[in-house]
């Protein structure tokens, strides 16, 4: 992860559009179209010397089909790779609509569950979701090396990330 705690909330926010953007294949000019902003203007945005909003952010994220709350979110956690690979999955605004439903459900009684059951709930999901993410690739990692070996006589080299356990 790059340092970004020195620059800007502008600059980190820019840092993430661009990402998204070149890994969506898209041109700054097919991305300001889209969001109906003049190419300078969009410019600016990604350079991190532009006027950020709300609006701003949300046109971005149907132009490129990301995120936006993951776009927002990566200001306070100083890294804007975290918009780019949450760009696909819609991982923050999933979690927000989660916890928007759990409020409809419970309202005000949201108050009364304390920190530690919060944090300890959403250390759960995360370890819940690295170890699924642990057992999919060893999965596709084991059906690689067997369906290659049938097929060649040996694995493909260079398509396992990392060694099995």
């Amino acid at each position: 992860m790059t340092d970004y705690d020195g620059r800007s909330d502008a600059a980190i926010t820019g840092a993430a559009m661009k990402a998204i953007r070149t890994e969506r294949r898209m041109g700054r000019s097919e991305v300001a179209a889209a969001m109906g902003l003049a190419p300078s203007t969009y410019d600016h945005l990604e350079a991190g010397r532009g006027k950020i909003t709300f609006d701003r952010l949300k046109r971005f994220a149907a132009a490129t089909n990301c995120d936006v709350i993951a776009l927002m979110a990566c200001v306070p956690l100083r890294d804007p790779l975290f918009a780019l690979h949450c760009a696909d999955n819609k991982a923050a605004s999933i979690l927000l609509m989660a916890y928007s439903e759990l409020h409809e459900k419970i309202g005000a009684d949201l108050m009364f569950i304390d920190i530690k059951t919060m944090v300890g709930a959403a250390a759960k999901l995360c370890r819940e979701l690295e170890e699924h993410l642990a057992k999919r690739d060893l999965f596709a990692e084991r059906w690689i090396d067997a369906t290659t070996a049938k097929i060649t006589g040996s694995p493909i080299a260079g398509l396992r990330r990392r060694p099995l356990k």
